[in-house]
């Protein structure tokens, strides 16, 4: 190894000590150690796996790069990482095409195409607990002796800091895909150029999980959310509700949709001044096709006793539990809900985040919300990061905390 390359590698090291040792989160700072691992070597993807011993599969909890597969499983023993796991012997594996140990099919369904592979096992002072796949060098070259050793020592430090830190490593329980976007697409037309806004979203969203959305200003969050919404269209891609194509859905399905299957949250609230809370409610009540009594969704959201004030008369956060209330009415599959918290100060965006965490416990329904607040994250299911109209990581929460948990 050159000596360039000896330095940037041993920074790498330093840094994933640091973050296995410093981050109030141990499964955040996995997935941040595999970051840094994947920005030294320069690959296109990467995941953490976790051997299941009660159904002997092993599941990706962590996965960084376009190639989304995180809370997908393997039987142990079966494909690459499923016999790193087995033998606790690291893999490379410089042609997939020529490996038959791999398996394409996760690629077909998600336009991805691994060439090359490392996968090194996590193991622990008594057995092998999983293992950290590492996908396509950027620069098309194949893995080297080099690539393998810092993966295996980002390996051995994960499994130290899992057993000192005491991570329970519980089995990702696999829900119904209710939405699908595969290589989501969008351009605007901006003079005589075109803006790219989302570059190929490859996501499912879940029946009955909170979904996080990260990432900066510009990225694509919200434009990813209204077509998810029904409120934009993309410019190319597959978008699948309930498994009915909806890539280029006509005006009445759209309207029918929105409608029905997604309630919606904004920042401002948007409620109208001149009705009370109640008779806000009551106004998407009747142009719903299976309501909830608008009385106990005012309920649910704590405000009984103010449902016959008008917003001038109620605070920000009543506001937003009215709106709140909006949204539950219809009794929708997902709810979207952009920024909900950020106009609100701390308590009074718990008791915001307390009412959606609800939501999702009791009633069933998906949440997916656009946040730059990363403390929110923490109650999450998932947490999707988006860059550059990508998605370029999602992580699992081994372990969600409650809204009452959460301080900023």
């Amino acid at each position: 190894m050159n000596s360039d390359k000896q330095t940037k590698y041993t920074q790498a090291i330093w840094q994933i000590t640091e973050q296995l040792r410093e981050a109030e989160e141990l499964d955040e700072a996995l997935s941040n150690a595999l970051t840094v691992i994947l920005e030294c070597i320069g690959c296109e993807a990467g995941s953490v796996w976790f051997l299941h011993k009660d159904s002997n599969r092993v599941q990706a909890a962590f996965n960084i790069g376009t190639e989304s597969i995180a809370g997908i499983s393997v039987e142990n023993g079966q494909g690459i990482v499923g016999q790193v796991t087995k033998t606790g012997e690291s893999i490379i594996v410089e042609d997939t095409s020529k490996d038959e140990r791999f398996s394409s099919s996760v690629d077909e369904e998600m336009e991805f195409v691994t060439r090359s592979i490392i996968c090194a096992p996590l193991k622990d002072q008594y057995e092998t607990i999983g293992a950290i796949e590492l996908i396509n060098k950027l620069d098309g070259n194949s893995f080297d002796k080099d690539d393998l050793s810092l993966c295996e020592q980002l390996a051995s430090l994960a499994a130290i800091a899992i057993g000192d830190r005491g991570l329970a490593i519980g089995e990702i329980e696999e829900k119904r895909t209710i939405i699908s976007l595969r290589d989501i697409k969008k351009e605007y037309q901006v003079g005589d150029g075109v803006l790219q806004v989302l570059r190929g979203i490859n996501l499912d969203i879940y029946e009955n999980e909170f979904l996080v959305v990260l990432g900066e200003s510009g990225c694509g969050k919200s434009t990813m959310m209204n077509i998810v919404g029904g409120m934009d269209f993309p410019t190319s891609g597959s978008l699948t509700i309930e498994g009915k194509d909806f890539s280029t859905p006509d005006e009445k399905a759209l309207t029918q949709y929105r409608r029905d299957y997604v309630g919606f949250i904004f920042q401002s609230y948007n409620l109208m001044p001149n009705l009370t809370a109640l008779q806000n409610v009551q106004f998407i009540a009747e142009i719903s096709k299976n309501p909830m009594d608008p009385a106990v969704a005012i309920e649910k959201v704590g405000l009984a006793s103010r449902a016959d004030n008008y917003p001038s008369q109620m605070s920000g956060g009543q506001q937003q539990r009215v709106s709140i209330a909006r949204a539950i009415v219809k009794n929708p599959t997902l709810i979207l809900a952009d920024e909900p918290t950020a106009a609100l100060d701390f308590t009074t965006s718990i008791e915001v985040l307390t009412v959606i965490e609800d939501i999702v416990k009791n009633q069933g329904t998906s949440v997916m919300m656009i946040t730059h607040n990363t403390e929110i994250a923490k109650m999450a299911n998932r947490v999707v990061k988006l860059k550059n109209g990508q998605v370029s990581s999602i992580r699992f929460n081994m372990h969600p905390l409650s809204a009452s948990d959460l301080s900023w």
